[in-house]
């Protein structure tokens, strides 16, 4: 094979795996729900931005970002997106997985005490307690209201949650035993 041409190839092959390597960061970068102030009502609003989108318009040009979903849609759809520079300037810090990690880290379960360390998006979700004792999965929250429920519930783990769940909904089944000493 012809030496210049075998590095041609090989010089186009570097080319592709530089394109693909800042393709994928820009996507990891960007993907995933966020949760901002929306500039227009100065309340959350969960947003996703079309990353997939942005990934391909920075390797041609530097690609603006652009909302693929709000949860202000489609009321608002026409909006400026202002709220994009707050995901430009902080995007891990808005992402809504990092605040859910954020809030339950250092605390404990309400009910086994059992303390909770940093989430892994494959676990069981835990789940957050209200007022009249009833708990859900924070993941079953929509993401614009995590905020106000952070401040008016308490945690709960996966495992207790169930357990209640269970209580609750099948409270003729649950035998109550007073512990030993």
């Amino acid at each position: 094979m012809n030496p210049v041409l075998t590095l041609l190839l090989l010089g186009a092959a570097v080319g592709a795996a530089v394109l693909l390597w800042i393709g994928i960061s820009m996507y990891r970068k960007y993907r995933g729900e966020r949760l901002v102030i929306c500039p227009e009502t100065q309340k959350p609003a969960a947003v996703e931005v079309a990353a997939g989108r942005h990934a391909v318009e920075a390797l041609i040009d530097h690609g603006d970002l652009r909302l693929k979903d709000c949860s202000r849609w489609p009321e608002r759809q026409d909006c400026g997106q202002d709220c994009l520079s707050q995901v430009e300037a902080a995007p891990a810090d808005c992402l809504v997985w990092n605040i859910v990690n954020r809030w339950y880290e250092g605390k404990e379960c309400v009910y086994c005490h059992r303390p909770f360390g940093h989430l892994e998006w494959h676990d069981h979700p835990p789940a957050l307690m209200d007022a009249e004792r009833h708990t859900v999965t924070w993941n079953s929250t929509p993401a614009e209201k995590l905020p106000e429920v952070f401040a008016t519930h308490w945690p709960v783990c996966w495992d207790c949650h169930v357990a209640e769940t269970f209580r609750r909904e099948h409270a003729d089944m649950v035998v109550d035993r007073p512990t030993r000493v």
